[in-house]
């Protein structure tokens, strides 16, 4: 999708819960697609050279997330990380490091999606559990850390 089809499209979710796209919610879509994997409000507040204060940029996540734009991933540690929701990014996984705290996207290949997929249906089958997504975090050391 492209930048212009993005804002277009977060307008319209935004205005079907009658919500404006607010000059300081267009700046996080904008940090958020730029950038590479889920990040934290910290590292967003830095990324955007502080524009938006703290306050205002927790608000517009908050928003962001009711309104189904962003998707929050909490992770080691107990630090919340936010990304796009998946309609703009397309479904993928993450490696999460344990020691620095980066999340890395990752895209698995078909067969290997499968698997996870029936893994996980299988896993909700057994707890009577009717599955509608997943999310694969894999934990570790990144090869900075190691």
């Amino acid at each position: 999708m492209t930048r212009p089809a993005l804002h277009r499209e977060v307008e319209r979710r935004l205005r079907e819960h009658g919500i404006r796209y607010t000059a300081g919610r267009e700046t996080v879509v904008a940090a958020l697609a730029n950038g590479a994997g889920p990040r934290s409000a910290a590292e967003l507040h830095e990324q955007t050279a502080g524009s938006i204060p703290v306050s205002s940029l927790y608000r517009s996540l908050g928003v962001l997330e009711e309104a189904g734009v962003v998707v929050p991933h909490f992770g080691a540690k107990g630090l919340t990380r936010f990304e796009l929701a998946e309609w703009f990014t397309g479904h993928h996984h993450h490696l999460v490091c344990t020691d620095c705290g980066s999340v890395d996207d990752i895209e698995i290949g078909e067969d290997q999606e499968r698997e996870v997929q029936a893994l996980v249906d299988e896993i909700g089958a057994q707890a009577q559990f009717h599955v509608t997504d997943h999310v694969l975090e894999i934990e570790g050391r990144c090869v900075r850390c190691r």
